[in-house]
């Protein structure tokens, strides 16, 4: 187990950019720290790249567009992304993310999902 460093910087998206091999999507980065109550990635998109429509039933999800151009679509249309736009996605929305001839870079943070627990059937 590894202890957690505290509060302070923990990621410089110039250098995640820099370290990572242009070709490489997904998760860049993740808030890791054993204590956290929050949820956190930095995703990278390659260009024309989509992550298809979906429904998060449980949580509220903040995005921040870090780098790059995009768009996101929900139940008011469409909306252009590009570096310093900020979305709000409450649970339960339909979305989906798809990023520009660019690319897109950005930054979710939502409250910590539970742990996996083992729950009685509901009764019937």
């Amino acid at each position: 187990m590894t202890s957690d460093p505290g509060p302070g910087v923990l990621a410089h998206l110039g250098s995640l950019l820099h370290q990572a091999p242009a070709d490489r999507s997904g998760a860049l980065w993740r808030l890791q720290e054993e204590s956290r109550q929050l949820d956190a990635n930095i995703i990278r998109l390659p260009a024309n790249a989509e992550v298809a429509g979906h429904v998060e039933p449980d949580l509220d999800v903040l995005v921040q567009v870090l780098d790059g151009s995009g768009r996101l679509e929900t139940a008011n249309g469409r909306q252009d992304l590009s570096p310093g736009c900020t979305a709000w996605l409450p649970h339960g929305a339909r979305r989906s993310v798809t990023a520009g001839g660019d690319g897109l870079v950005y930054l979710t943070a939502h409250r910590r999902r539970p742990g996996l627990s083992i729950r009685s059937a509901p009764a019937e």
